[in-house]
């Protein structure tokens, strides 16, 4: 069967199935996104203002959070050097102002949890409850129509509400996002592919604040979902992440005991200790999605230096050094399920076998090639105008290194007791937004998958 054929073969039993799923729990993060679509002449400006000498050293490496403008602007380039992401929390006020100066040119749903909420209930039907740690007035306007809830407890009853019922004017959680296409340049710098960068200016999803609905009614809410997605844990630090960390863990056992699969949405986590944190609890969940920078960044703290080079020294991603360190996160873990997506293909590796891994993964692909190419997904038949997209054209190089390694076919091997399922992946040239094209992924995967198992 050839690819084109597998698409629209994964797309049509998803449509068809995806009704059957009853309810996603998303926690943690939501936020509004400030996005700023960068200028060269403008960015180079600022940069000398605050001497370049500086802004290079952040440059070459991240620092943990931003608490000068040379952090920020390091920061910014950083990620325009490799046409990476890379999100830190903004801890200076001054920087925070500079920020909010420099502007935005349009302001959208943000976090992770807000951009899952608006895909699997505002585009798929799917019902979902979201924990939003502000609901300020734009952040609700900010939700679309469709089957999404918040809990609000009313004199000790629990209600599940939509975001723009909720009636609440609490405070906006801004994050400023910095994008870039394709070969921006600056200083001689030449970025490899468009991505962003992102300074968190707020101090309640940097810190995981839980809403006190999710900690007093958690076991009432934990029934109504058939599926979890946990993200924002990226912004934790050693001084903040056991209180949030000892909240999730109750929150995981609640779940597990009631046989609902979590997913944890991995992001870039600058602070080691919370890495190795999550290392130490990823056996309370059922699936865990990254990329390759947070792949090598959790093989850094596992004391696999080698293995986190390989993942980071080749365009595409060497799929051979990315099924080993699958293979070593498993084990050392035993979470069930970990997706990998990059730049021109997916991996999932999964303890249990089935085509649907596979066609869930091309379903996802397509959903991320509908937003990269529209900007905004409406309904789920949105997706199929991607069809027409190319699949990128180094995807052949990586499924052949697959067949010869593992004995791939149509994108699905054995390899030590767990299936390897392999998706090439389409790629629009010049997209809309390059924000929110991760959480579409990983949660059109996963939810996709349970659509479709047997």
């Amino acid at each position: 069967m050839s690819w084109d054929a597998l698409y629209s073969s994964a797309f049509d039993k998803v449509r068809e199935n995806i009704g059957k799923i009853g309810g996603v729990l998303l926690a943690y993060n939501t936020n509004i996104d400030a996005i700023k679509y960068l200028d060269s002449v403008d960015l180079e400006r600022r940069i000398d203002r605050v001497g370049k000498d500086g802004v290079l050293r952040y440059s070459e490496e991240l620092p943990e959070k931003i608490t000068s403008v040379e952090h920020l602007l390091g920061g910014i380039l950083w990620s325009i050097r490799r046409g990476k992401a890379a999100e830190l929390f903004v801890e200076s006020c001054t920087v925070r102002f500079y920020m909010k100066q420099w502007g935005w040119d349009e302001l959208r749903m943000g976090g992770q949890v807000g951009i899952m909420a608006n895909l699997l209930g505002g585009v798929y039907n799917v019902p979902v409850i979201a924990h939003v740690p502000q609901i300020s007035r734009l952040q609700a306007a900010l939700f679309k129509d469709g089957p999404i809830y918040v809990p609000k407890a009313e004199n000790g009853k629990l209600n599940l509400v939509h975001p723009k019922e909720f009636r609440a004017d609490e405070e906006n959680c801004i994050h400023y996002i910095y994008e870039f296409p394709r070969g921006f340049r600056v200083l001689g710098f030449e970025a490899p592919r468009e991505n962003r960068f992102i300074g968190a200016a707020d101090d309640y999803n940097p810190n995981v604040y839980i809403r006190p609905e999710f900690t007093e009614h958690f076991e009432e809410i934990a029934k109504k979902a058939e599926l979890g997605i946990i993200s924002g844990l990226q912004t934790l630090t050693r001084e903040n992440y056991r209180e949030p960390f000892e909240e999730m863990v109750r929150h995981l056992e609640i779940l597990n005991a009631r046989d609902v699969p979590v997913h944890l949405e991995f992001a870039f986590t600058a602070d080691e200790t919370v890495r190795r944190a999550l290392i130490d609890v990823l056996g309370h969940f059922h699936s865990v999605g990254l990329n390759e920078v947070e792949l090598a960044s959790i093989m850094e703290v596992m004391g696999e230096k080698g293995l986190a080079e390989k993942l980071l020294a080749d365009d595409p991603v060497d799929p051979i050094a990315v099924t080993e360190a699958m293979l070593r996160l498993a084990k050392r873990t035993g979470i069930k399920r970990i997706h990998f997506h990059t730049y021109g293909y997916y991996l999932a590796l999964t303890d249990y076998k089935g085509d649907f891994v596979r066609d869930a993964l091309l379903f996802a692909a397509l959903a991320a090639a509908a937003k990269a190419k529209l900007g905004d997904i409406r309904s789920i038949d949105d997706v199929v105008k991607a069809m027409d997209v190319p699949m990128n054209e180094k995807a052949g190089a990586v499924e052949e290194g697959l067949t010869e390694e593992y004995g791939m076919k149509n994108g699905i091997a054995e390899i030590d007791g767990y299936q390897l399922s392999f998706a090439p992946t389409k790629i629009v040239t010049m997209p809309k937004s390059t924000v929110g094209i991760g959480d579409t992924i990983s949660s059109s995967a996963f939810v996709g998958e349970f659509a479709l198992r047997p």
